[in-house]
């Protein structure tokens, strides 16, 4: 007679033990481990599995037709750019967001948009809000079609119903932790009903040639709700962030399975709706007329996408016997190590000063090239010397003060010439400069503060070798 194996599979990763444990030995995860279905086994050592002969034999990969499903561009420039040229038939989305962001309001106007387009009607189902709510939304934001159909479900088998029914040319999932199958246990928004909700849909999504895109909901760490496997589950993963503070938006794209998952989508939230930023770069950075002192402008890597970032420092005198070190939108870490590199290196005393340290536009720099930028800024502040207002500086700092190469400094620099700069401080052996720009290459911080207080025309300019020479 078989006997009756029972096992406990973890809801997150996977992992399956015989007995019930309260916390996962691989992803550590507490209470995340259920009983699943016995397993019969054969009694005997030399028993096997049952054999199920295919329908079809497997056939040799050089016999397959080549067919590669083209992007259809969603007439979203930013998203069709992090998703690698638009949304690909058969292809489930996640977009995955804190709540507030403004995933609803992007989703309607990509619907509105699909709709626009003529490639077939968009269907948006909700399970958060009604159908009035949404037509509220759709006014507010100008985003009324007659081929944006509208449900509001949050029961599986009528969702598909619809699906079957009016045959659109796109769907929205809204979300898909409102979203409950029957005969499946576990509460709505639960690891098993998530599971399931995700694979009928991308089933029926693979089967039509249907593009689907989902709303997921994230936890208080900013991981994406439900079990782990659900991001393996769809093609594309696609984060939407920004603070409540700022209007500004990105959307990230974490796994992409046609495309690169390092772009980087640029939007901002008004009135109207959410627009579409292709330049960011002059939300953070100040524009003058003149120098002011205690500023510089940098360069920064978000993904692929360079962006331009301004950082101001403010130095004043301290009227405490702990002066004040705050900071805003840089890694605190990195600040202190500057000044520290700076008063010790550079003889620049600061140990009985307040220093203030920001960005500009609510950007957050946390890479390392930023470096160069923070310490001019401080020394710019301290000094009183304004450098050169068509100067970017790019560079990560050591604590012997030297300066470091940096990745991607001739896309930096590139970006830097299309807005105008005629100017940039880079460590040395980082390639040629763009046409129209001059490079001065900094050994270490001290070279680079000596364009303080100087026009960029009166700068010694230090021919850069190419690099691997």
């Amino acid at each position: 007679m078989a006997k009756v194996k029972t096992s406990h599979r973890c809801a997150d990763c996977g992992y399956t033990t015989a007995k019930w444990v309260g916390r996962c030995p691989d992803c550590k995860a507490w209470g995340s481990l259920a009983e699943v279905a016995p397993v019969p086994t054969g009694a005997g050592r030399g028993a096997s599995a049952a054999v199920a002969t295919p329908t079809r034999p497997a056939t040799p990969i050089t016999a397959i037709a080549g067919e590669r499903a083209g992007h259809r561009p969603t007439g979203i420039g930013e998203l069709d750019r992090v998703l690698g040229g638009g949304i690909v038939p058969g292809s489930v989305v996640l977009l995955a967001g804190e709540p507030g962001v403004g995933k609803s309001t992007l989703l309607l106007e990509v619907a509105h948009r699909w709709a626009r387009t003529g490639q077939g009607a968009a269907l948006y189902i909700t399970g958060e809000e009604s159908v009035g709510q949404v037509r509220m939304r759709a006014e507010r934001t100008d985003a009324l079609h007659e081929d944006l159909l509208l449900a509001a479900e949050t029961d599986l088998h009528t969702v598909l119903g619809h699906i079957e029914h009016s045959a659109p040319g796109l769907v929205i999932v809204d979300s898909v932790q409102t979203m409950l199958a029957p005969g499946v246990d576990g509460v709505t928004g639960g690891t098993t009903q998530v599971r399931a909700v995700t694979s009928a849909v991308t089933a029926v999504a693979k089967s039509r040639g249907i593009p689907v895109l989902l709303v997921g909901h994230v936890t208080k760490d900013g991981a994406i709700a439900g079990p782990r496997t659900l991001e393996h589950m769809v093609d594309v993963v696609l984060h939407f962030e920004g603070e409540k503070t700022s209007t500004l938006r990105m959307l990230r794209g974490v796994k992409n399975r046609f495309g690169s998952a390092d772009e980087v989508g640029c939007f901002e939230q008004s009135e109207g709706g959410i627009v579409e930023v292709p330049d960011p770069s002059g939300l953070f950075l100040h524009h003058r007329t003149t120098p002011v002192a205690g500023t510089a402008v940098t360069v920064t890597m978000d993904g692929k996408r360079p962006l331009l970032g301004e950082v101001q420092a403010l130095v004043a005198p301290s009227t405490t016997p702990s002066p004040r070190r705050a900071v805003s939108g840089l890694d605190s870490a990195r600040v202190a190590m500057v000044l520290a590199v700076l008063e010790r290196r550079c003889g620049i005393r600061l140990s009985d000063r307040d220093v203030y340290v920001a960005t500009v536009g609510g950007i957050r720099v946390y890479e390392p090239s930023a470096d160069l930028a923070i310490a001019m800024a401080i020394a710019s502040a301290q000094t009183d010397q304004a450098p050169p207002e068509d100067l970017v500086v790019v560079g990560e700092v050591g604590l012997a003060g030297e300066v470091r190469r940096v990745a991607g400094v001739a896309r930096r620099t590139a970006e830097a010439a299309r807005l105008g700069f005629r100017g940039a401080v880079v460590p040395s052996d980082s390639g040629r400069p763009p046409e129209g720009m001059r490079a001065v290459a900094a050994d270490d911080v001290g070279r680079a503060l000596q364009l303080l207080g100087r026009s960029l025309d009166g700068a010694t300019v230090v021919p850069l070798r190419r690099k691997g020479r």
